[in-house]
């Protein structure tokens, strides 16, 4: 009987060896699925809210007693506890029992009246980034309006009126209005990056093992074999069922985003699909390329998910690359993610036109391009099955 060749053979051969693998099925399915469904859940209420903090009032006059309830008033804030001592609002915040601690020295209203300037003193614990940030700006607010409070206090005790005092205590009024995620929701801020990059980490380590594991196996001749000796056929019959499967993940995540819990798409649905279809196939690339450099399974392996890693921190959704250093700004446009995170910006949050996005789209099939100068390197490898440790 005559063995079937060409990109169909190879391809239903590697669907198989996905179906039948608990590596493949947990790695490739479970985990993307797994992490949006906790991610989603975590992230639920979008803001946080009521982080518990403790007081310290020293001085517990009215002035302070007022301020405390304004401060508790705040959305962000839950004052959980009214401590006798500095000491053990300590404790708590150790115990991990609270977030932050706002001081009230004694004689604070006294001193403030006299005008004496004393200083509310405030603790956060930003071993928690976000919750010590969020409690940060409201503790830095009610600092601020008890200053404003006390020379209300003051003025009018002088005779002047509120409509007079007011223009000089807030001379400039702000009103602020969020673009693109007004919500400060942080389920759209931050899930709609981490899921591609979890889904780009992926993609790249799978990507490099099922070639290197071809080699490990010394597989790799019958394979070249079954693509008629042509690396391209291999390689398109290898990694089509890949590229099959996360097209359904992104469809999936797409669909869970911006249709189910209504995050911004403002340019619609197929600018955002060919951003992750752009982001899948340069993965793909990116990992073809890697182990066709470093020619070595387990080290391709390990600087993919290296990479996958990075990816979330040199990105610039989390610390703008304007203020990294400049051999790291330039390096960011090594890596797909950069370039997902520009179109989504640009496409879901901002909706310009689609024009104004094609060097990234460009960019991210670049990769796809680039992986071709290295198709000769892993056709030997797999002709060779010379399988490092």
């Amino acid at each position: 009987m005559t063995k079937e060749t060409g990109i169909f053979a190879i391809f239903k051969r590697e669907w198989l060896r996905i179906s039948s693998s608990k590596i493949c099925i947990w790695g490739i399915f479970v985990a993307p699925l797994l992490s949006m469904i906790i991610l989603l859940w975590m992230m639920s209420s979008g803001l946080p809210s009521r982080i518990p903090i403790a007081v310290v009032d020293l001085d517990n006059t009215t002035t302070t007693r007022t301020l405390i309830r304004q401060l508790d008033a705040f959305e962000k804030t839950d004052i959980k506890y009214k401590s006798l001592s500095f000491r053990e609002a300590r404790q708590q915040m150790e115990r991990m029992e609270i977030y932050a601690i706002l001081t009230i020295p004694k004689d604070f209203t006294e001193d403030a009246i006299s005008g004496n300037r004393p200083k509310l003193v405030y603790y956060t614990n930003n071993a928690f980034l976000i919750s010590g940030s969020l409690l940060f700006q409201d503790l830095k607010t009610i600092s601020t309006l008890a200053s404003a409070a006390v020379g209300l206090q003051t003025a009018e005790a002088k005779g002047f009126t509120e409509n007079q005092i007011m223009p000089i205590l807030q001379p400039i009024t702000i009103d602020a209005h969020p673009l693109g995620n007004p919500w400060l929701n942080y389920s759209v801020y931050l899930n709609n990056i981490l899921m591609p990059g979890i889904l780009q980490l992926i993609i790249l380590m799978f990507t490099v093992s099922c070639f290197g594991s071809e080699i490990k196996a010394g597989r790799g001749s019958y394979l070249m074999a079954m693509g008629d000796n042509s690396i391209l056929k291999v390689i398109i019959g290898k990694l089509l069922p890949y590229t099959i499967i996360y097209t359904g993940i992104a469809f999936f995540f797409i669909s869970i985003f911006y249709y189910i819990n209504k995050f911004p798409l403002h340019s619609g649905f197929w600018p955002m699909f060919l951003n992750y279809l752009c982001l899948i196939l340069a993965a793909q690339g990116m990992g073809v390329i890697l182990l066709g450099i470093f020619r070595n399974y387990r080290l391709s392996l390990s600087i993919a998910s290296l990479i996958g890693m990075v990816s979330f921190s040199i990105t610039g959704f989390s610390f703008s690359t304007l203020a990294m250093d400049g051999s790291l700004s330039a390096l960011s446009n090594f890596f797909p993610l950069r370039h997902f995170f520009l179109i989504y910006v640009d496409q879901a949050l901002n909706g310009i036109p689609v024009g104004y996005s094609m060097y990234q789209y460009a960019a991210l099939l670049a990769f796809v391009l680039l992986a071709a100068f290295f198709f000769g390197v892993i056709r030997k490898m797999l002709t060779d099955n010379i399988y490092e440790e």
